[in-house]
């Protein structure tokens, strides 16, 4: 319980981190959210908890695959705040497209015969 609790904190404090430095600096908050942060955590925690480099190996596979698709809420969500929609519909409907984009890239990779 103990380790969760401090994985919670220190993914926290990453992301309120990053938060507090976009509103000084936008390039510097983007830079540092486009680092891969959580993924690395997510690696990081699942190998100290398992000590299975191919479940980490896998998890990196699955991440990968849906990097791409989630660039979709990049995309979208900025074409609609510039085009004057409200921010909550604006990061619904950008992430519902997203979810979206999730099951078609799923979908492909099935027909390829890539499993995730």
């Amino acid at each position: 319980m103990l380790a969760a609790a401090i994985k919670v904190a220190i993914t926290a404090v990453l992301v309120v981190a990053i938060s507090e430095v976009a509103k000084r600096s936008s390039l510097l908050g983007a830079v540092l959210a486009s680092i891969p942060l959580t993924s690395v955590l997510a690696m990081v925690w699942l190998y100290a908890d398992t000590g299975d480099a191919h479940k980490v190996a896998d998890l990196a596979t699955g991440i990968f695959w849906l990097v791409l698709p989630s660039l979709a809420l990049f995309i979208a969500l900025p074409l609609m705040l510039r085009a004057g929609w409200p921010f909550g519909l604006s990061l619904a409907a950008s992430s519902a497209l997203t979810v979206a984009c999730y099951f078609l890239m799923l979908a492909i990779l099935k027909r390829f015969g890539i499993a995730i």
